[in-house]
């Protein structure tokens, strides 16, 4: 089962967990909102911050509650890479150890790896740095080879995903989990500052958790 999150929806999410508890649903995927494509109009529909941190809490506490009572079911959230930081800041309060072993997990993962491992081709053959980024082709495999299309640093695009971190503005330039997250979704943040390399707007994390504050 996938469903995006947004304003109108996120009250029923407990009932979404009871649907898949009742149905027998072995994988549930929570996406956050990407003004992109469809939803490009959507991003006065989406959570603010406080609500978008109480649904990850609720989904947490959900999951967890799955597995205590030996339902072990898939529950994914998908498309804000700073649910792996805020789950990590949970657990480090809660469980010490099992906090650094999502750390490792954090690391080895990378965050946002549009343009590095994750590309996207279109029914005219037509690449995109990821699904969300079909308004941008990097170029056409019916013309090119797509390994020298993805390997191409001369196109702007491709170059700035590939090594994006010194591009990066606002709090996610200065972010202390950079390395776990690596911009977020820059659709996003081009969405709503017309600049790819800005803050994520759809982060929710404090200017304290990230290490602005000291």
């Amino acid at each position: 089962m996938r469903l995006t999150i947004t304003h109108y929806n996120h009250t029923e999410i407990p009932d979404i967990f009871n649907l898949v508890e009742r149905e027998g649903v072995q994988r549930v995927c929570f996406y956050h909102l990407a003004y992109v494509g469809r939803a490009g109009s959507l991003s006065k529909e989406d959570l603010n911050h406080s609500q978008a941190r109480a649904v990850v809490d609720l989904i947490c506490n959900r999951t967890a509650d799955l597995y205590q009572r030996g339902l072990n079911k898939e529950v994914l959230t998908v498309d804000n890479h700073a649910d792996g930081v805020y789950l990590y800041l949970k657990l480090k309060s809660q469980d010490p150890s099992r906090a650094e072993k999502v750390l490792t997990l954090l690391r080895t993962n990378g965050g946002n790896n549009a343009g590095i491992r994750i590309g996207a081709v279109d029914e005219l053959g037509n690449v995109h740095a990821d699904q969300f980024w079909q308004h941008y082709s990097l170029g056409n495999v019916l013309q090119r080879k797509f390994g020298d299309i993805w390997l191409d640093t001369s196109n702007p695009l491709m170059r700035g995903l590939k090594n994006r971190k010194g591009l990066l503005k606002g709090r996610c330039a200065r972010c202390q989990y950079l390395e776990l997250c690596n911009g977020n979704l820059r659709v996003r943040a081009e969405a709503v500052f017309d600049d790819i390399w800005a803050e994520d707007p759809a982060c929710y994390l404090t200017d304290d958790e990230i290490g602005l504050v000291q």
